[in-house]
């Protein structure tokens, strides 16, 4: 039997469900040490409640099961809209979800510019910690980054290249996978080499902080030998000792942000990009001149 597909809805008449669809796939371990995705959350509850809806978040294996999970939502109706997070290049998400018809706002960049989204510089904020360390004396400058296929890591690479051809830097780069070990795996293997960098960027701030209680717990300096700096602002960087400076994005407006994306599609048919939160450079303790 073929499934019932749900049709698209029209602006000013949708039906009313109060639900706004959140998948995250990859399984528990990675959303328990991930403070970005709550923050988030906490951010569209803060757009939508007062529109009389809030968001139902699940956590699934893998992409399969976030498609699945789309379709058995539109047949029964349990959501008006999904917003869809982590990007990856090829990504068949928004591709399935426009012939499935559920309403949909993607967080990050895609080339369809008929989805509406919300999108924030990756590529500049790369630049700026870049040109930000490279006031501070630091030539040789180490990445750990996340998954390569996540159109965000792409962005960040690609002004991370931009800008290391443009300063004259050298720039090395590792991938990993968000969580504590790998980060701080990935942080050894880049200073375990005879020139080794004498400052590190991490993707998020898990990484970041396990990085530095390995480095800490091994007695090596920081920042007299090595700077750190995460991509990811949390209440985590700012208890670490030494607290980590950081890229800071303001992840809770950045939720503001994807829930008023949401309540413009539904309510008034706007698509198309919007700008997210701006990033700022916090500096604290564990980034300084090289030595």
């Amino acid at each position: 039997m073929t499934p019932r597909r749900t049709p698209r809805r029209t602006p000013g008449a949708v039906p009313g469900s109060g639900l706004i669809g959140l998948v995250l796939a990859g399984g528990t371990p990675r959303v328990g040490v991930e403070p970005f995705f709550m923050e988030l959350i906490a951010g569209m509850e803060a757009q939508l409640r007062p529109q009389g809806r809030s968001v139902l978040l699940l956590v699934v294996a893998d992409v399969a099961d976030e498609v699945a999970t789309y379709r058995r939502w539109a047949q029964h109706g349990t959501v008006e809209a999904v917003v869809v997070v982590n990007l990856t290049a090829g990504d068949v998400r928004p591709a399935a979800l426009r012939g499935i018809g559920l309403p949909t706002v993607l967080a990050g960049h895609h080339p369809d510019a008929g989805f509406a989204s919300v999108v924030t510089d990756d590529a500049g904020a790369m630049r700026t910690a870049l040109r930000l360390l490279s006031s501070h004396g630091h030539r040789v400058i180490g990445r750990v980054a996340g998954p390569g296929d996540l159109v965000h890591t792409r962005e960040r690479t690609a002004g991370m290249l931009e800008e290391a051809e443009r300063s004259g830097l050298d720039v090395r780069l590792v991938e990993a996978d968000y969580t504590g070990p790998r980060g701080a795996a990935a942080a050894r293997e880049l200073l375990a080499v005879a020139d080794p960098p004498t400052a590190l960027l991490f993707d998020n701030d898990v990484m970041a902080v396990a990085a530095l209680e390995d480095l800490v717990h091994r007695g090596v300096d920081v920042p007299g030998r090595v700077s750190l700096l995460a991509c990811d602002d949390s209440a985590l960087c700012e208890l670490a000792v030494p607290a980590l400076s950081a890229l800071s994005l303001d992840v809770h407006e950045h939720g503001v942000r994807l829930g008023r994306a949401v309540l413009d599609l539904l309510l008034r048919g706007r698509t198309g990009p919007q700008p997210g939160p701006p990033v700022r450079f916090v500096e604290r303790s564990s980034t300084g001149p090289l030595s």
